[in-house]
Formats: structure tokens, sequence, C-alpha cells
């Protein structure tokens, strides 16, 4: 599916998660208003609409993609609970190998959760996963971020590489394979296309000094193939000046006009989640969203047009 999308879209989902708290790494469920790209309202009374009681028993970054023929949901989150411990180097090293995956017919109602291994034994975590269908082989291509290791003991330094797998039904993956390694921590990758041409976007997560002057920022690349080796840059230090910092990109296209909508999670204690805008996804060059209305603690997660009967049944839902 293409971001041109179906006709007949209504309006827009975001699913996402909210900050550390007792219910806060589960999915959340916000509706727009009407056709508006930018307004958004939690639903069920800003409740989480679907837990995990498996894994780490919370989950973060959710992502859903639609089946190519539009019958069908995925949503998959990692598997990831800080509220319950902060400690960065164990979840780093011996995180969760798995990421949590529903599915569903209609967006409302959803099968039990369940985890799927993707990651492989010299993987210390497996963050931020998402899915895309790719038409050159037919399945679709989900990517994640993983720390390899390359001893029993997962001891030494490391850094995150975005790695994938291919599958056809969320159940059997490929054998893992490594899709971007810049030899520095990239993490939080996400992908749209247009005309033929797919748009990366993703973290450089090293700390910004003269080495890495973008460091913490989200930075842009092409391809005309998900798996091409060649992806050409586009745009380094996306929304610097507006925000400080910048993760967890999410990118989509207007249901009503030729605009793109980009937003960051600047993860400040004072404000998430921050639009941008451009009519030139090619240009690379993104302005700050002037109006907008956001849900409460708006974290990592997927905006997904849906039609006007996706709509309703998700307003009548968990209105």
């Amino acid at each position: 599916m293409t971001s041109t999308g179906l006709p007949g879209y209504a309006g827009y989902l975001y699913a996402h998660f909210k900050r550390e708290s007792a219910e806060g790494e589960q999915i959340y469920f916000a509706l727009s208003d009407g056709n508006d790209p930018l307004r958004f309202t939690d639903l069920n009374n800003g409740r989480p609409v679907l837990s995990s009681t498996l894994g780490e028993r919370g989950v973060r970054d959710p992502h859903l993609v639609r089946s190519p023929a539009g019958d069908r949901f995925y949503l998959v989150a990692t598997d990831l609970r800080l509220y319950t411990s902060l400690d960065w180097d164990r979840h780093q090293r011996w995180g969760s190998r798995s990421i949590m995956v529903w599915e569903s017919p209609d967006l409302v109602n959803w099968s039990d959760g369940r985890l799927v291994e993707v990651a492989p034994p010299e993987a210390g975590n497996t963050w931020a996963p998402e899915a895309v269908w790719d038409p050159e082989q037919d399945a679709y291509l989900v990517h994640w971020s993983s720390t390899l290791y390359d001893n029993a003991e997962h001891a030494g330094d490391s850094y995150n590489r975005i790695m994938y797998a291919t599958t056809r039904d969320f159940r059997e993956f490929s054998e893992p394979r490594i899709w971007i390694d810049r030899g520095w921590q990239t993490i939080d990758a996400t992908v749209i296309d247009h005309d033929g041409v797919y748009y990366r976007f993703l973290k450089d997560e090293r700390s910004r000094d003269g080495t890495a002057p973008y460091g913490k920022s989200i930075f842009s690349e092409t391809s005309t193939s998900l798996t091409a080796a060649d992806w050409r840059p586009l745009t380094e230090g996306i929304g610097l000046g507006a925000i400080i910092r910048g993760e967890g990109p999410l990118v989509y296209k207007s249901n009503t006009e030729n605009k793109w909508y980009l937003w960051i999670d600047e993860f400040t204690p004072d404000r998430r989640y921050v639009p941008f805008e451009t009519t030139d996804l090619a240009g690379g060059q993104w302005t700050p969203s002037t109006d907008h209305q956001l849900p409460p603690d708006p974290c990592h997660g997927v905006v997904l047009p849906v039609t006007t009967e996706e709509y309703d049944r998700l307003r009548s839902a968990w209105s």
C-alpha cells in the first residue's frame, strides 16, 4: 500500500503509549477530529485499549499496518516496561528479544496479544518494531533496533543497529538480518512511500558533539527499494531549532491534500510530540505545524488513515 492510501478516508487513528506510570506503557488510541490531521482526542476516557500481561508486561512504540487487501490490521510493539525498572544497561544487554503482536479485522476486535521472538541470541534488545508491506518480497518487512554482542555474556561495548525480518502472517518470521549499520547508534526507523520512492526517517542516537553535530535528532534518506544497500541521504537534524532533540518519528500523508506530517518526540519533561509538515516530501524541508491538539503525554506511536466505517466504529466502541 502506498502513502496515497485508499479512497474514502475520513480521519486518522493515533496508536501510542504514555510515559512511565502504572498504566502508561500500554496501547492507547486517539481519534482525529474528523479529517483534521492535527487534532486528536484520546479514546476510552484516556485509558489503554490493549494491555500486555506477557514478557516485560509493558509495551511501547506501537505501530499499525493495514494489509494490502485492506481487510486486516497488525499492531506490533516493544516488549518493555521502564516503570518497574530504569536499568538501561540491563534493557540493552538482556532485554526482550521478542515483539508483542495483536491482529484485528476492524481495529476494534483484537486477538489476544502474543510474544514473537524475532531477534537473534546475540541481540540484547528489540526496540521500536515497525512493519511495512514490501511488494518486492510479497511479505511484510518488520524492522527494529538491537544491540548485537560477539560473546555469550553480552559483555563489552555495543551499539544499536536496525534489524529486519520478513513475514506474511506475523507468526513465522525469516532469519533476522541487519538493515542499517552506520557503525554508531541508530534507532526508531520509520518508512513511508510516495510515487515509487521510499522515505526513511530515523534517529541518530549519538551524543551531540563535534563528530556528531546532529546527534539526538532525526535524519532522513530515500531509496526505490526497501532492501537496497544504497539509500541516499536527504536531510539531517530535522526540526532542530524548533525542538532541542528528537526521536520516535512518525510520518503520514494528509487525506485531503498534497501534504505530509512528521511528528518528532522531543522527549523532555515538558513536551513530547511536536508536529511538522511539508508539501514537498522529496525536498526534505519541514516546517513546524502551528495549530494542533494532541492527547496528553503523546509518546512514540503511529498515525493511520481510516475510512468512514472504521472511524465510526472506533468512535462507537471507545468514545
